[in-house]
């Protein structure tokens, strides 16, 4: 028999997420959005990175993608952007102290009109000398449209523990 549990409107807000809830194993998914060629040319003007790969397309049809591609921190922005739009971030926003360390690998690019989503997985926890707090490791991907990882992700973040009742 399976029980429903269903909060009422008003009450969403108080729904949280601590370090206790991030098991790791757990996994979830974004949403998804196509990166187009007004973001490779914003993200060009806000970050100062013209390299011609991401804005000269003439330059770009000679190299080994024949397109330009988008910036690796763009992508990587926009799996950031992915993951705080899920319900799983949104409930555990209110507990975040602070990110603390993150690295990135791109194993292929990715092109304007590609269309990624993001996978995120918790790949460990662990307590602090501090018992009101811990330290959570997400590993996030993004995947484009043909299934393939275009960005891999490692996060290490520090959220506070749920207090004693």
């Amino acid at each position: 028999m399976s029980t429903t549990h269903t909060v009422a409107p008003h009450a969403l807000g108080d729904l949280r997420y601590y370090w206790e809830d991030m098991e790791p194993g757990l996994a979830f998914e974004t949403a998804s959005r196509t990166v187009t060629e007004a973001d490779v040319t914003n993200f060009a003007a806000l970050s100062a990175d013209y390299n011609r790969v991401h804005v000269d397309a003439h330059y770009a049809a000679s190299t080994p993608w024949g397109t330009r591609i988008a910036h690796g921190m763009l992508v990587a922005s926009i799996l950031s952007g992915l993951n705080t739009r899920t319900v799983v971030n949104q409930l555990l926003e209110p507990s975040l102290i602070g990110l603390l360390e993150m690295s990135f690998r791109f194993p292929k690019p990715t092109l304007i009109g590609d269309t990624l989503h993001g996978r995120i997985e918790v790949s460990g926890r662990r307590e602090t000398s501090n018992p009101a707090r811990g330290i959570v490791d997400f590993r996030r991907v993004a995947i484009n449209q043909h299934n393939e990882i275009v960005c891999e992700c490692d996060a290490r973040m520090m959220l506070l523990r749920r207090p004693a009742a």
